[in-house]
């Protein structure tokens, strides 16, 4: 801080009461003009700045702010604009394709292999050959685009729950 700052510091906490070296102040401001003329200066404002009363709102003024607030048009709820056709349709296809999936990978069983396993579900799912299911590039491409999906759908909840979170602080 810079003298000046100090001083103004020091005579602001004086004036709040608020000082712990009172007796130093007052003898620094009865001895020393600069510290006077400061003193006088900041006693004046402070006068000033207590003198003042802070306006009141008008009693209406909520009810002013929300009249004005009622004039713009309101948002849509989602439910209003949001297709629920398209999501049923998704969620099917997403369905689809997994039970697809599943299905697809029981059918590369070997059934008649069953009792011969040591395995506790009586199938060795270590002889299934994957690589059937999985060369193809198109395969591949929609493996990936549904990772990236899953990931989005991840992070969109995971931003969902931390701004709840952030609300309820």
């Amino acid at each position: 801080m810079e003298p000046n700052e100090e001083m103004e510091a020091r005579l602001w906490a004086y004036i709040d009461g608020m000082s712990e070296e009172t007796s130093l102040i007052e003898k620094l401001v009865a001895e020393n003009k600069v510290w006077r003329e400061k003193y006088a200066e900041l006693l004046e404002v402070n006068q000033l700045v207590s003198g003042l009363e802070l306006d009141q709102p008008s009693m209406r003024f909520t009810k002013n702010v929300m009249e004005e607030i009622a004039k713009f048009q309101i948002a849509p709820a989602a439910k209003e604009y949001i297709n629920k056709k398209v999501i049923w349709g998704l969620a099917a296809f997403f369905v689809t394709m997994i039970v697809g999936f599943v299905g697809y990978g029981i059918a590369q069983i070997d059934w008649s292999q069953a009792g011969s396993s040591s395995s506790p579900l009586g199938v060795d799912l270590g002889a299934v050959d994957y690589s059937k299911m999985f060369n193809s590039t198109l395969m591949n491409g929609f493996m990936m685009m549904n990772v990236v999906l899953g990931l989005v759908l991840l992070d969109r909840y995971l931003n969902l729950k931390r701004k709840k979170m952030m609300n309820l602080e």
